[in-house]
């Protein structure tokens, strides 16, 4: 991780894994700003919809989008950064000769062919359930920020929020998130730094991170 990131935190260090497989370009780790777009599985149109939206408009501003490869919002992350010819790069909790789930194999495929697929986990590692929390820590590590597009009460999502959290890096929940009444996890992280990101206001989602210039040009 250090060849990545560069020096570590006390924090990072303790968070970090011991070694990273990357199939595909390793510069794309060390681009910046990257930013993480997740969410559930089982999405809504609505959630599809602003995860497109999203990652076209990171793409637009010059950032990496990070992202997961798993169905529903991560799916659509990556498909619309490459669709705005953009860069992307997964973060997996398997290990890279596994595709989960199945369906994504062309898109990981492609992935590790033109831009990268993350993981700690050796090859051949299945998808295990245990491996998704430290699979979110990783890529909170690796992004410079989080937007949070969708996710349920109980959604594997929350726990990279609060890793992002933990990190001291800057954490979105989308309006609609916020907005849904059955969700207490929201206002909760809203109480520790998260903010709401509009969809109006995507243009300046990158403004405050500290990797990006005041021209918002990239920061390198």
């Amino acid at each position: 991780m250090r060849d990545i990131l560069g020096e570590l935190t006390p924090v990072e260090q303790k968070l970090a894994p011991s070694f990273l497989h990357v199939a595909g370009h390793v510069d794309l780790l060390r681009t910046s700003p990257k930013v993480a777009v997740v969410g559930s599985r089982r999405a809504s149109p609505e959630g599809l919809t602003n995860a497109t939206q999203v990652a076209e408009t990171l793409v637009k501003l010059g950032a990496t989008v990070v992202s997961g490869l798993a169905e529903g919002i991560d799916t659509a992350a990556h498909k619309a950064a490459i669709r705005a010819r953009g860069r992307t790069f997964a973060v997996v909790g398997t290990g890279l000769d596994v595709a989960y789930p199945r369906v994504n194999r062309p898109l990981q495929e492609h992935l590790m062919a033109k831009f990268a697929v993350v993981s700690q986990f050796r090859a051949g590692s299945p998808p295990a359930r245990r491996n998704f929390p430290q699979r979110n820590r990783t890529m909170a590590l690796l992004s410079d920020a989080l937007v949070i597009v969708e996710a349920s009460q109980k959604s594997g999502t929350i726990s990279q929020g609060w890793e992002t959290l933990r990190l001291g890096r800057t954490l979105f929940l989308m309006e609609s998130v916020v907005d849904n009444p059955a969700l207490s996890w929201p206002a909760e992280m809203r109480r520790y730094g998260a903010e709401v990101l509009r969809l109006k206001d995507l243009d300046r989602v990158l403004d405050d991170l500290p990797c990006v210039t005041t021209s918002g040009a990239l920061g390198f």
